[in-house]
């Protein structure tokens, strides 16, 4: 068995950046940039008001209660013909160009409309309630950075640069096949000894929370035969994930007919727990993770590799976020075997950090302990025991679910 972190290490050492695309604003929410994006206009483009008002000359209006003649209205949208001369003003609305010759907005608040006249009630500087020409970008600047998360103010940039069309990375294809004769399809009835394949569905949508295309392969049965078809299916994918039939068991064939097809096995067996056997390797440019058939180890393995993945193969950060907690009961000395515990939180301590409780049992079957916990509790292999009280690295699971 390897170390977990050296399994992380083997894999993201395969993963090679997914191609760019380029998709209209509306397609490009939750989607990764591929590029910088500068900005291809100035904003704003003219020197505009920032307020409703009169658009004047700042030396006119001191000292104030000298009337000016009000030669022209502009609005947003719209320019003012020519330019406006000495004792003149222009009534202006928010967002309008400043007309040539003014350089300040008297507020309407402070002005006192005579007929064609204005009388300021306040002297006002040069440049008040004016937003100056680029004041927000200009053409050119940087906007946008490769990376980058499109989420609605992001998009709102963009928009807002002059971008109709964004480069973004392709979101990765992922293949996701269940093995195994004891499974039936979510809303089919179980018979005999059957189960739920419950696996596929969290695994897909786990992978496309992390940025991925899923296709689902359905369920292949305990027959190399049908597993080498099955498999075959997968040709063009960036990544092959594949939940049980990766033990030792007489009816784990897995690995036997990926290696039909061509597997190159990078490892088998990580030392954690839930998740020992996990298959590691390469089927041409495809990487192959074949992941234990318990729900609950393919879930943290799914958490723990396959986000990795998926996050380099778009360009950004794979590591595993953790943060300090503190134990809410003591706990034994862990084994050879990296263990990712279920947790709830339990409130705070004096220092702000969640206080956690394993669940009572752990057992890797147990899928709802997983889908109602709060934290994976982290302890590495050998760690000693642990009181209540004293600090463990988790892995929040709201967070880390979400992308």
């Amino acid at each position: 068995m390897i170390p977990v972190a050296e399994a992380r290490a083997r894999i993201l050492q395969r993963v090679r950046p997914v191609a760019e695309e380029w998709v209209t604003l509306r397609e490009a929410r939750g989607r990764v940039l591929a590029r910088d994006l500068p900005a291809l206009r100035t904003q704003p483009p003219h020197d505009v008001s920032a307020m409703d008002g009169y658009a004047v000359r700042a030396a006119d209006t001191d000292p104030p209660g000298r009337p000016l003649r009000v030669v022209g209205e502009v609005a947003a949208g719209h320019t003012f013909a020519g330019r406006m001369g000495p004792g003149e003003a222009v009534r202006i609305f928010t967002g309008a160009p400043l007309p040539a010759g003014a350089d300040a907005v008297l507020i309407q608040e402070r002005a006192r409309r005579e007929g064609d006249r204005v009388v300021p009630e306040v002297a006002v500087p040069p440049g008040r309630f004016v937003r100056p020409a680029g004041l927000d970008f200009r053409a050119g600047d940087p906007g946008l950075v490769a990376g980058t998360v499109l989420d609605g103010r992001s998009l709102g940039l963009a928009a807002a640069m002059g971008h109709g069309w964004l480069p973004v990375r392709r979101r990765p294809r992922v293949a996701v096949l269940a093995t195994g004769d004891e499974l039936v399809f979510p809303g089919a009835t179980p018979r005999g000894a059957q189960i739920v394949s419950s696996n596929s569905t969290a695994v897909g949508a786990l992978a496309e929370a992390w940025g991925a295309e899923v296709h689902d392969l359905g369920i292949a049965r305990d027959d190399p035969a049908d597993l080498v078809r099955a498999l075959e299916q997968a040709r063009g994918m960036d990544v092959l994930v594949t939940t049980g039939g990766a033990s030792v068991g007489a009816y784990d064939f897995v690995q036997d007919a990926a290696g039909r097809l061509g597997l190159e096995l990078d490892f088998w067996k990580v030392a954690m727990r839930p998740g020992k056997p996990l298959v590691f390797g390469t089927l041409g440019p495809t990487l192959f993770l074949g992941l234990p058939g318990n729900p609950v180890s393919a879930a943290v393995c799914a958490l723990v590799y396959l986000r990795g993945v998926l996050r380099a193969a778009l360009g950004l950060d794979p590591a595993l976020p953790e943060r300090t907690a503190v134990l809410a009961v003591d706990l034994p000395a862990n084994d050879e075997r990296e263990d990712f515990l279920r947790g709830l939180v339990e409130g705070e301590d004096d220092h702000g950090r969640p206080r956690v409780r394993p669940a009572p049992r752990q057992d890797s079957s147990m899928y709802r302990t997983f889908a109602l916990a709060d934290v994976l509790i982290r302890r590495p292999r050998h760690d000693p025991p642990r009181r209540a009280g004293e600090a463990v690295a988790v892995i929040e699971l709201a967070r880390v679910t979400a992308g």
